[in-house]
């Protein structure tokens, strides 16, 4: 064989094996599809940044600002991660009242007015009572978060029209499960209604509202202790008879907003024989907000129970 035909050969063996590398290539990049790119969701708390997941499922990256149960999401300071989250942010949850204002501030400086936002306390429509201070701790009120499902719901479809169905299936399966919570305060209350309870702040107001029982803490003792304020000598004594003159069946005590006064109402609570049931603001570590929730109500009837 001639050094030119083996040359010719060598050639046409490098050139069938360039096509068929270029082939498996480009066949390659046909089957491969980048993923579409998920929503960035910003919640204010964990509370609203787990309801948010739940909805928005694999579809959503969210960011919650306050996840620490340690933490008094009343007392929280911006800091530049979530400054940048807010920024980047298509849907924000925050939960409106005053109890959040943080998130507009953000929002404002992290020139992001492209958001979809959706502020619980707005969702609700519930108001302040006529002369009183008004609850902002709206997520212990089923029947608002189930509102506020639906609304996360419709801003994730504006930000991901392409999954809305699948927004709106995952937010009546949501809803579907705070139906047994919301019976269960339908229970307590035909067996409680009408018995008075004590708070150390207005965190729980609405399961306990719900529940048919009544507040019979001073307001002046809870609203000074959700400001940081001290109370009164006056209204601190007023507090502590109603555990020992047993005009309460149980305390609700918001652990993440302790101090001298809520410890003191604690201990007499105790040495009265009265039920403490603990609550929080943030979800507790390891739970979702289902499993929280039930936690409290069923925390809630058992102390009622005894």
């Amino acid at each position: 064989m001639s050094l030119s035909t083996s040359r010719r050969l060598a050639l046409l063996t490098s050139a069938s094996l360039a096509l068929l590398a270029g082939c498996g290539s480009s066949t390659h990049s046909a089957d491969t599809k980048s993923a579409p790119a998920r929503v960035a969701v910003v919640a204010s708390t964990n509370v609203w940044g787990d309801i948010a997941r739940r909805i928005g499922g694999d579809r959503v990256d969210v960011t919650s600002v306050i996840s620490d149960p340690d933490q008094d999401p009343h007392s929280y300071e911006a800091d530049p991660q979530n400054q940048l989250a807010l920024s980047k942010a298509k849907v924000v949850v925050e939960n409106g009242g005053g109890y959040d204002d943080f998130v507009d501030r953000m929002l404002k400086s992290g020139h992001n007015d492209t958001a979809e936002v959706v502020n619980a306390v707005e969702v609700s429509g519930r108001t302040a009572p006529k002369g009183g201070e008004f609850n902002e701790h709206v997520w212990y009120d089923f029947p608002t978060v189930a509102k506020v499902a639906d609304r996360i719901s419709a801003a994730l479809a504006e930000a991901d029209p392409g999954d809305a169905t699948d927004f709106e299936k995952n937010a009546a399966a949501f809803k579907a499960k705070l139906a047994p919570l919301e019976a269960k305060e339908a229970q307590i209350k035909k067996a409680h209604g009408g018995e008075g309870v004590a708070i150390t702040e207005p965190v729980p107001l609405y399961m306990t509202e719900a529940s048919g029982l009544v507040n019979r803490t001073p307001a002046q003792f809870s609203e000074a202790i959700e400001e940081g304020d001290d109370v009164s000598p006056r209204v601190l004594q007023e507090s502590l008879a109603l555990f020992s003159g047993k005009k309460v069946k149980v305390l609700v005590y918001n652990e993440q907003t302790s101090g001298p006064q809520t410890e003191k109402a604690e201990a007499a609570a105790k040495a009265a024989g009265i039920p403490v049931v603990p609550v929080t603001e943030t979800l507790p570590k390891g739970k979702d907000y289902l499993g929280w929730m039930t936690d409290n109500v069923d925390a809630l009837a058992s102390a009622l129970a005894k």
